[in-house]
């Protein structure tokens, strides 16, 4: 089982529960790595890719341990990104140590709509160091919780990305037609910071695992057509 900081992170988030942690779908058998089913299992196709680009995952309590969380893509295509859990009043002494690291360009990811007037916004990352994307992890409603009640990261230029077409996540229900899921984000962060190779090999692993997901749920069209075919 390869590693990586979202793997880990779910490790300690386990090690930590008082009672099982019981997501949609949990009577089904599932690979502990991907969490797909294990006939839906992507873990043989994964293939890293080498990127300037960096990622941090900030990521809402239980949200390393959910099936359709796809922060953990990003994690699975590029190894060196990191992820730590949100906590508004005690935040990890590395996560801060990273937001005041030379060797990059830290900025938060998010809405330009959501930041204050006196908060720097960017369309684009700035040349010179390589930019270090943060990604609140969780659903709308708390994402928007992270941005407001993380002051360790008010001091960052926001980095907003414009996606003018439909998302292809249908894993949860948006909320708004401009809600776009985590890898869906990093795919185009990775476009406009000229991370091509590594733009396309985490849209080709994010395509693959929508639809391995979708064809794991039973109420899926694909997935009545695999079980019939199955059944024949």
């Amino acid at each position: 089982m390869t590693e990586n900081a979202v793997l880990r992170l779910r490790a300690e988030r386990l090690a930590r529960s008082t009672r099982p942690f019981l997501a949609r779908g949990n009577r089904i058998r599932r690979c502990q790595r991907c969490l797909l089913p294990l006939r839906q299992c992507l873990c043989e196709t994964l293939k890293p890719a080498t990127a300037n680009s960096r990622f941090c995952l900030v990521m809402f309590d239980t949200e390393p341990m959910k099936p359709s969380n796809t922060g953990r893509l990003i994690a699975d295509v590029l190894p060196n990104t990191l992820a730590f859990q949100w906590s508004r009043t005690e935040p990890p002494q590395a996560l801060i140590d990273l937001c005041r690291c030379e060797a990059y360009q830290p900025m938060v990811v998010f809405p330009a709509s959501y930041a204050g007037s006196e908060r720097q916004v960017l369309s684009s990352p700035p040349t010179g160091k390589p930019p270090l994307f943060i990604m609140l992890d969780g659903t709308w409603t708390e994402a928007r919780k992270m941005f407001r009640k993380s002051p360790y990261l008010d001091a960052l230029p926001v980095i907003s990305v414009d996606l003018s077409r439909v998302s292809a996540y249908r894993l949860r229900e948006a909320h708004a037609d401009d809600q776009y899921c985590t890898a869906e984000v990093a795919i185009a962060l990775l476009d406009i910071a000229h991370d091509n190779k590594a733009a396309q090999a985490l849209g080709e692993h994010f395509t693959l695992f929508r639809e391995r997901y979708l064809a794991g749920k039973t109420h899926h069209p694909s997935a009545i057509t695999a079980n019939t075919t199955e059944n024949v």
